[in-house]
């Protein structure tokens, strides 16, 4: 497995990798990986140097099929779905004692797509659960170099943009940038779980609940068990008043 390893680091040089071969080296070395990082828990930058291709979307969805049995993107975005007309319900009930809020759904004013629903959906919640993701979430201008982007954001996402327009999405660990060129937000916010299942990264303190509903609720991964806050949005999802 070892072997394979460093196989997977050679492959992963190439201007083209053969990314079946690189997927079936993956599977192999599973064991030997989650090992690893379980019993060692190293930093990011170094499982990043031991197994870069970790660090490409396919191989991030496929890690967290390992590990759960589940589809990442799939799991969430049916989750989002299922509760979209709800929760949105929900956020503007809530608009008159929570101002930001309010901010999050005039996203929707100029765009209403599906797309920019769960954007929404997935910003609203730590307002909507009392949470602060002020450290969580943040917008930069593209002249800003990476490491002043990344600087002091332990888990996030970060919004590159010039001016009002958005440039890029991307996930940010022990600060620095991770994974970058991802679609949309909710795009972003699956990558990121998925790497935290991956890298076995605990959900940050001052968004425990927000990621509990984004698992437990949205994605349904280990529902069975939840905080009484996150059992209480259950239940009101499940309403039909607000």
């Amino acid at each position: 497995m070892e072997d394979e390893r460093l196989a997977i680091i050679e492959a992963m040089k190439k201007k083209k990798a053969d990314m079946k071969k690189v997927n079936e080296m993956m599977v192999g070395t599973f064991s030997l990986r989650r090992k690893y990082i379980v019993e060692q828990q190293p930093p990011v930058a170094e499982v990043k140097t031991k197994w870069p291709a970790l660090f490409t979307e396919i191989q991030i969805e496929a890690e967290f099929i390992r590990i759960t049995s589940a589809d990442l993107r799939g799991s969430l975005f049916s989750g989002l779905e299922q509760h979209l007309p709800r929760v949105l319900e929900l956020y503007r009930a809530r608009i008159g004692s929570c101002p930001e809020l309010k901010k999050v759904l005039s996203m929707l004013d100029d765009d209403n797509s599906n797309q920019m629903k769960r954007a929404v959906i997935l910003r609203g919640l730590p307002y909507f659960l009392c949470e602060d993701p002020s450290k969580f979430l943040r917008s930069t201008e593209a002249t800003e170099t990476e490491d002043s982007m990344a600087r002091d954001m332990n888990v996030g996402i970060l919004l590159v943009k010039e001016g009002e327009e958005l440039l890029d999405v991307s996930v940010v660990l022990e600060d620095q940038i991770i994974l970058h060129g991802i679609k949309d937000y909710s795009h972003a916010v699956a990558m990121l779980m998925g790497l935290l299942y991956a890298l076995n990264i605990d959900y940050p303190k001052e968004l425990q609940h927000t990621f509990e509903v984004i698992q437990k609720v949205l994605m349904n991964i280990g529902g069975e068990h939840c905080s009484a806050r996150v059992h209480g949005l259950r239940n009101r999802l499940l309403r039909k008043t607000v």
